[in-house]
């Protein structure tokens, strides 16, 4: 017992300070793609056939960017001759809505918060039912780490269980296969109602690299209404407790 003390005082406080101060990220961390118009040269299209899932489209005047199927490989900026596409440190991703995550050189429309009386019910306290529809084990690792000391997610009254009968809210990751969509649709069913939807990762997204194939359904959202949809391959940690502080209205900008 002595020694569980002292190695506690050995390692001190362990939780991150987020969000009441911003984290400090290395710079190889590939968040959200900036993009500079003044630099692209979308005649040359070096950035297009480069992107394992066509998340990279011409737009007039540049290029068009869908960040719900974006891997964050890093192709099409080693790809740019220009420099106008480069990975940023950026990690706040979040958005409401599915359009949102198209960008076309203007800024990211960041999640907004729950609908007032939906606020009033999941703001202080929100269960999640984790569903991993297919996927590789790299978002779910990532959700898993969200309970760990550094972050600590109880600390804002969030808390994954394991019972979808004591959910609020489902959290999917994958790209449904069709052996998930029958556990997938009675897990949402069995989340009393109201209830929320949140798809975290490209696979869930948007099919991520099995998009298109017939074992998979591209995602939750042609089964599913979400509420909430976290970019990433697979999100970070932040990423996704970012989106969730939002949703909740538990961020001040």
């Amino acid at each position: 017992m002595f020694n569980v003390f002292r190695a506690r005082i050995h390692q001190k406080h362990r939780t991150i300070d987020f969000p009441k101060s911003a984290p400090v990220l290395p710079d190889r961390f590939r968040g959200l793609l900036s993009y500079d118009a003044a630099l692209c040269q979308a005649e040359c299209e070096a950035c297009i056939p480069v992107c394992p899932t066509d998340a990279i489209d011409l737009h007039e005047p540049g290029i068009a960017l869908d960040l719900g199927k974006c891997l964050f490989c890093g192709a099409c900026e080693a790809a740019c001759p220009t420099g106008a596409l480069r990975h940023s440190t950026e990690f706040r991703m979040a958005t409401r809505t599915r359009e949102d995550l198209l960008l076309s050189g203007e800024p990211l429309k960041l999640a907004q918060a729950l609908e007032a009386k939906a606020k009033k019910l999941f703001g202080r306290s929100l269960r999640l039912r984790v569903v991993s529809a297919g996927g590789c084990n790299a978002c779910e690792a990532d959700i898993n780490v969200l309970s760990t000391v550094v972050f600590d997610i109880a600390r804002f009254g969030i808390d994954v269980v394991a019972s979808p009968r004591h959910a609020d809210a489902l959290l999917l990751t994958g790209p449904v296969t069709e052996n998930m969509r029958l556990a997938l649709e009675k897990t949402y069913e069995a989340i009393p109602a109201p209830k929320l939807v949140i798809a975290s990762g490209a696979c869930a997204i948007s099919g991520g690299p099995f998009a298109g194939l017939p074992e998979q359904h591209d995602g939750g959202a042609g089964l599913l209404k979400v509420d909430l949809y976290i970019p990433g391959c697979p999100p970070h940690p932040l990423t996704v407790l970012d989106g969730l502080l939002r949703l909740l209205d538990r961020l001040d900008g």
